[in-house]
């Protein structure tokens, strides 16, 4: 039997999740009997939710739980900085491989138009929104990232905008970024809201249980116990869709590095707090050109995000320190781009994982017959995480493709070197990306 050591926790106040128009939605109750179904998805966030759903269209008469410790949208799908990123974005890949790229884009739109029609389907209120996205640098050693990107736009033969001085302070209301490369696919939107609808969608199709976290699983030849604080499901197929805590189970070992960010969020802008800075400008979002670089939305009902900061946390969740030195980081991102609203205080101030690997692709396998996994999203795990779910349904339903063979070749994550050595890398290159970031932090 395998226990579980670390369990999700909330890691401070969950701002999309609290602005979610669906948040008091149940969706779920958490589990306390014992029941057994034909397959068990462990984690509700997009990916789980995308395997589910593919596999309920696959396989309409097979019986599906999906169990999540927390309620849905709290989890890392609901903490990210709701972008869902079209196209391949990789800053340390070197020279474009223009077929790899092409074919990571079309699964990436794939994903989106996938979640656009779910969006539609079940009425998600989530604010999304067709922005585009704007990839920035302030420092001039970082204009090479925009370089970088341009390179893999013009192979690859996909659309963009530069723009620079006047053009760009009117597009984002804020003179900090010297240039940005903007490019028109990415979808921005509140991703707990959209995550707890596409849960939402499964009604009739899978049981869902929240607030149940998974404290161990026992496996044979027979099949999967999973047990919960007072029930346990049992199953013949299982499926592990936890991102980094896949190594708690022991299905992933020496892959996945969890690394941890923060976002803080405002209440939205008053009239005349947003005409001072905002007049005439759309909601936008941009990334950086520096991977340490600070994430920024103006979202349509006018709040801010800040997203930045980098932990390492073996652990698996954030300390209030953590927390604390990063919304004093935040304010100082916030009033450095935009010091006509420092008296604006952040509402929110939330810790979230990005679970990376060391060559930026994901686990992808059938750890044996009756168990599978998904983990390792590097941080665009929106769009990834959703069409891997859809694909991990095919691999268990037989359904083969072409695409799906292109995903098994290049989601093999590299090996990573245990703790301590694991833990010492990670903090010494997060302090070195962090320092060369400099003002795009």
């Amino acid at each position: 039997m395998q226990s579980i050591r670390h369990l999700p926790q909330l890691d401070g106040e969950l701002g999309w999740f609290e602005t979610a128009p669906n948040r008091d939605r149940v969706l779920g109750a958490p589990l306390k009997s014992s029941q057994r179904f034909d397959v068990v998805i462990i984690g509700a966030g997009f990916t789980g939710l995308a395997v589910a759903h593919r596999l309920a269209e696959l396989e309409p008469g097979v019986t599906i739980a999906v169990v999540d410790a927390l309620k849905v949208g709290q989890g890392t799908s609901g903490r990210n900085a709701g972008f869902i990123i079209d196209l391949p974005h990789n800053l340390d890949a070197g020279a474009p491989d223009v077929a790899y790229n092409q074919a990571l884009y079309r699964l990436n739109c794939f994903a989106i138009e996938r979640l656009r029609h779910m969006r539609d389907q079940f009425a998600i209120d989530c604010l999304w929104h067709d922005a585009g996205k704007y990839m920035t640098a302030h420092e001039t050693a970082n204009l090479g990232g925009l370089t970088a990107f341009t390179a893999i736009l013009d192979a690859c033969g996909f659309a963009y905008e530069s723009l620079a001085g006047e053009a760009l302070a009117r597009r984002l209301g804020t003179a900090y970024y010297q240039q940005a490369v903007y490019t028109p696919g990415n979808v921005l939107m509140n991703p707990s809201a959209l995550v707890r609808g596409v849960a939402a969608g499964l009604s009739g199709k899978a049981t869902l249980f929240e607030d149940s976290p998974v404290v161990a699983v026992e496996s044979s030849s027979r099949g999967h116990r999973i047990r919960t604080v007072g029930g346990e499901l049992h199953a013949e197929r299982l499926v592990h869709a936890t991102n980094s805590f896949a190594e708690e189970f022991g299905v992933v070992r020496q892959r996945l590095a969890p690394v941890f960010t923060y976002g803080s969020l405002t209440d939205p802008l008053t009239e005349a707090q947003y005409e001072s800075c905002f007049s005439g400008v759309r909601p936008w979002g941009l990334t950086s050109a520096h991977p340490a670089g600070t994430t920024v939305r103006l979202t349509p009902d006018r709040r801010i995000l800040i997203r930045n900061t980098l932990d390492f946390n073996p652990s698996l969740g954030s300390h209030a320190s953590q927390r604390a030195e990063a919304w004093r980081q935040h304010r100082r991102s916030f009033e450095a781009r935009f010091p006509s609203l420092a008296s604006v205080a952040f509402r929110h101030t939330w810790g979230g994982m990005l679970c990376m690997t060391r060559n930026h692709e994901s686990v992808f396998q059938r750890v044996d017959a009756r168990t599978y996994v998904v983990s390792g999203c590097n941080g665009v795990g929106v769009a990834k995480g959703s069409y891997l779910g859809y694909y991990l349904a095919d691999l268990m339903a037989g359904h083969d493709s072409e695409t799906l063979q292109f995903i098994r070749q290049h989601n093999q994550a590299a090996w990573i070197p245990p703790d301590p050595l694991r833990a010492l890398a990670a903090r010494w290159r997060l302090r070195r990306e962090s320092a060369q970031a400099g003002g795009d932090i």
